[in-house]
């Protein structure tokens, strides 16, 4: 064996279990089971143009290299983004812990009790330094959660405002410019115009619906905005904030100002800048709006016993399940980030975090007061960590650079400094001679900081915040390990067992392929510094695009998308400002097939398409008739279709390049969803299907986590025609030569963890990437022949063969009481994350192994499935009380004295023998999800306050 190949530890089933697997699935050999599988018409005729793979051991010696070449310069640029200091217990415990980073979205709550709570301490942080009423458990940036807070306000207009077709949203000019620019892409296609001004002379009118401010200022300027926001009211007119996290440990909270919703970053609870992202955001608001809030909500219920247990609240509610009706299409939070930055509020709590605050405030202060007594002028008459300092830029910046430090220049005469948790007395004194040095005098040492506060009494926070226990307990690092681990124990990850998920490809994430990430050259760069300080992370962002594009076999990529659903969004985007460019800006109409994931029609609505849902044939193919009937009906205003390929069914339709040629025949392009694109690469590609665009899901096919929901990364490849297009950025240039306004706050969107995929694809190479593929379809049908006459598969490719995943039949089971949902509970019993529950077909589960597990953890999965069929023969309609309903089974319960249950101990959590070496237990029993709903509590409070009467 190859110790040095990183694809032989990949890739889970070792050369001698191939003949086994081959023989239960009735082939001679791989290119026999792929030639069943795939249309040949579209596999690809040459092996992928990359270079030769690397060893893990060359590869981290090269990206150390490369790393090498990045400044890290002392960053004061703000603009939202600041260096902060990760807890190295947080770092050590979850950061680079694959208990955490591994696990999925917690759709099934009873095996995600730990991460549930760890988001519960989020949003209750949230909650309580913006003074609002409900917090989800995060969102992607501030910019795209401040657009998110733009749709939420347009859909919530009263009904005055809807029969006056108010339209009009003001945006104070103090806004983040990102933010202005992910705002401008956001608003055009839903009908919203953007008016940009002063919030001091702007004047309130009947057209308006909403307003947009920005706490403090982009240049550090605090305003106080009550009563701003008290005359919004008086016209009918909502208010959304965008605050800074920190800041609001000092100043009066949103929600305290009036404000309607409350959006930022959490970027400075202790997550690294990392050129970008991933950063948690968060999004805040009212209780009555929370049906129409986007992302996620965390949320407190009880179990079958009555116990306190956590879940996903009001889950029907997620705004992609809306399709075509839904006013965003978020369905990736960023879960990794937010545990992190809920887990620095618990470790700091509100003592801890006042001192950072008063200590960042101080810094500001401090360097306010030298540079007044050396004569130059400071602007803001307020701020909390950012002052605006009155001098020449280019000196300034020509002598700051100089020393490795970066500041923010916003004019030629002005320059803003933006301080942080990490900036000590030196850094001030280095601050205050640079400026000394530009305008020709001598500073004078500072030895302390000063006492000034240059906050109004105002705006000086008096309310409490974060009172609960968990941030009042934790704050030594033996306790705050002790609360991390009891949590982990909780949830269950890939580092215990496969998570079989389809169309989520819950893959290995590489340890080579993480590591990186810690690394200080890679993880403490601002997204706005200086290209020529970034040479390393350019390159490799440059070598990972001109990968994807030979991957897809298209011509130009952007990274900029930060999650999968936004890359759907950029998708259409780049279409929509296609076809305006040709004069056809009537081309509104997106096909899309009935068995499409439920973000393609969300987000067509979002880029202002109307949906137009095709047929489903009875194989679970795309109705070509239909297709072409729908495609001809509408060619004289024919935009795209949305196709995903194979298909959610878990099919390579043979039909595919016909299908395509439809679209293009009548004027309309082609957007492939990349979800399925494990079972693409190095057999065949989106531009050879006849695609014009694709989304990749970086955090499913090329490896980066899912982190318990999220980060992701969603880039776009397009065609050439398509490149012009690519969006861009308002501070660092980026995108094609026409480029569309930003989807993303950042320039390359979450640049840190595109490292992973950089890794994934750098180290497998051409080979190793094409054998990936192999064994993920080898994997999926293994487990459908093992399964066979157990369970029946709903849809296969013509030669009865399954693609990377497959559907499997669970909706006869109702003759004997049990429900899709009861098997996903009792999986748990077996120590297995359920797949995929009703999706893309209710009463069905969804299984995708990945090319990761090795033949041992697929019969050990498939052992379960067949013992979990035997059960279900066993059990009735009529009788309730069987080892199916009741699962899964605690600890709790086994170790009672009573125990009043028809069937064993032994079979209750033991059922196979494996389990008695590597048992994993549900921290609660099955939890109650409308008890939940009735009775929402989204916050760390205690539930007795808010239970019924």
């Amino acid at each position: 064996m190859r110790t040095d190949a990183f694809a032989l530890r990949h890739i889970g089933p070792r050369e001698n279990d191939l003949k086994h697997m081959f023989k239960t699935i009735g082939v001679e050999s791989i290119d026999q089971l792929i030639y069943e599988t795939l249309p040949d018409d579209i596999r690809l005729k040459a092996p992928l143009n990359l270079e030769a793979a690397l060893t893990e051991y060359e590869y981290l010696n090269h990206i150390q290299q490369l790393g090498n070449k990045n400044k890290i310069f002392r960053s004061y640029i703000g603009l939202g983004y600041h260096p902060a200091i990760v807890p190295p217990p947080i770092q050590r415990n979850i950061f680079e812990n694959p208990g955490w980073y591994t696990a999925y979205t917690p759709y099934q709550a009873e095996i995600a009790q730990g991460r549930l709570e760890a988001l519960l301490n989020y949003q209750t942080t949230v909650i309580e330094l913006t003074g609002m009423e409900i917090a989800n458990a995060s969102l992607l940036d501030e910019s795209t959660a401040a657009a998110e807070a733009m749709a939420l306000l347009f859909d919530v207009r009263t009904r005055e405002k809807k029969k006056a077709n108010a339209n009009k949203f003001f945006v104070s000019e103090e806004i983040l410019p990102q933010t202005l620019s992910v705002l401008q892409t956001r608003s055009t296609p839903i009908g919203v115009e953007l008016v940009i001004g002063n919030h001091e002379t702007f004047e309130f009118g009947d057209d308006f619906f909403g307003t947009m401010l920005q706490y403090p200022g982009k240049h550090g300027q605090v305003y106080d905005y009550a009563s701003f926001i008290s005359r919004a009211k008086e016209n009918d007119i909502k208010t959304a904030i965008a605050a800074d996290i920190l800041s609001l440990v000092k100043l009066t909270s949103p929600g305290e100002l009036g404000a309607d919703v409350a959006v930022g970053t959490t970027q400075r609870f202790g997550i690294p800048l990392g050129y970008g992202g991933p950063h948690a955001a968060y999004f805040a608001t009212k209780d009555e709006y929370k049906r129409s809030m986007p992302g996620r909500i965390i949320g407190v219920t009880v179990d079958t016993n009555g116990n306190r247990a956590l879940r996903m609240a009001l889950q029907t509610r997620e705004q992609h399940i809306k399709r075509e009706k839904a006013t965003s299409n978020i369905c990736t939070a960023q879960v990794l980030l937010a545990v992190m930055a809920g887990m620095y509020a618990v470790y700091h709590g509100p003592k801890g975090l006042e001192y950072i605050a008063d200590k960042v405030h101080a810094s500001a202060a401090t360097t306010a007061e030298a540079l007044g007594k050396l004569g130059i002028e400071q602007l803001n008459s307020a701020y909390f960590d950012t002052i605006l300092v009155k001098a020449d830029a280019a000196k300034v910046k020509a002598i700051a650079e100089k020393h490795e430090i970066n500041f923010y220049y916003p004019s030629n005469d002005t320059v803003a400094v933006s301080f942080n948790e990490t900036t000590s007395t030196k850094d001030i004194n280095d601050i205050v001679s640079i400026f000394a040095e530009a305008a020709g005098k001598t500073a004078t040492a500072i030895t302390a900081l000063s006492e000034t506060v240059a906050i109004p009494d105002s705006l000086n926070r008096t309310s409490e915040f974060l009172t609960h226990d968990v941030f009042n307990k934790y704050h030594s690092e033996t306790a705050i390990m002790r609360y991390i681990k009891k949590l982990e124990r909780l949830d269950l990850a890939l580092n215990h067992s496969m998570i079989s998920l389809g169309s989520c490809t819950m893959k290995l994430n590489a340890a080579s392929e993480m590591l990186p990430l810690s690394m200080p050259n890679w993880n403490n760069i601002h997204p706005f510094a200086p290209v020529g300080q970034a040479q390393g992370y350019q390159e490799m962002l440059k070598k990972l695009e001109e990968q994807l594009n030979v991957i897809t076999g298209f011509a130009g990529t952007t990274l900029q998308p930060n999650s999968g659903a936004q890359g759907e969004y950029a998708g259409l985007m780049v279409i929509r400002a296609y076809h305006e460019s040709r004069g056809d800006s009537h081309r509104n109409i997106a096909l899309i097939p009935a068995s499409a994931h439920g973000t393609n029609p969300a987000t067509a609505h979002m880029a202002g398409m109307e949906v137009v849902v095709t047929k489903t044939s009875e194989n679970g193919n795309i109705d070509v008739e239909d297709l072409k009937a729908k495609a001809i009906l509408h060619k004289d205003n024919l935009a795209c279709l949305m196709v995903t390929y194979p298909s959610t069914h878990g099919v390579y339709e043979a039909s595919i390049i016909e299908l395509t040629k439809i679209i293009h025949d009548n004027g309309g392009q082609v957007y492939m969803d990349g979800a399925n694109m494990n079972a693409q690469v190095g057999l065949t590609n989106p531009a050879t299907i006849g695609a014009d665009v694709c989304h990749l899901n970086l955090h499913k096919t090329f490896a980066i986590p899912h982190g318990g929901g999220g980060p992701g990364v969603g880039p776009i490849c397009v065609a050439e025609h398509l490149v012009p297009f690519l969006p861009g950025n308002p501070v660092i240039p980026t995108g094609g030569s026409n480029a569309i306004t930003a989807v993303s706050a950042a320039p390359w969107g979450s640049a840190l963890v595109c490292l992973i995929s950089y890794g994934y694809i750098t180290m497998l190479g051409a080979e190793g990437l094409t054998s990936a593929t192999h064994h993920a379809i080898l994997n999926a049908n293994y487990i459908k022949e093992r399964l066979a006459g157990h369970y029946d598969t709903l849809y296969t490719g013509e030669m009865n063969r399954a693609a990377h995943e497959m559907i499997i039949e669970c909706r006869p089971f109702k003759a004997n009481g049990i429900e899709v949902t009861d098997i996903a509970k009792r999986l748990m019993d077996y120590g297995f994350h359920a797949p995929t529950v009703s999706f893309p077909v209710a009463g069905t589960l969804m299984i995708e192994p990945t090319e990761s597990e090795n033949l041992e953890e697929l019969d050990r999965f498939c052992d379960a499935m067949i013992a979990i069929r035997k059960e279900i023969e066993e059990a009735s309609a009529d009788d309730k009380n069987n080892v199916l309903k009741n699962s899964p089974h605690t600890l709790a319960m086994l170790t009672t004295d009573n125990w009043d249950f028809p069937y064993t101990r032994e079979k209750a959590a033991f059922p196979l023998e494996y389990l008695h070496e590597n048992k994993f237990w549900p921290g609660v029993r099955r939890v109650d999800d409308a008890y939940g709903d009735r009775n929402l509590v989204c916050s760390c409070a205690p539930i007795e306050a808010y239970m019924e009467n």
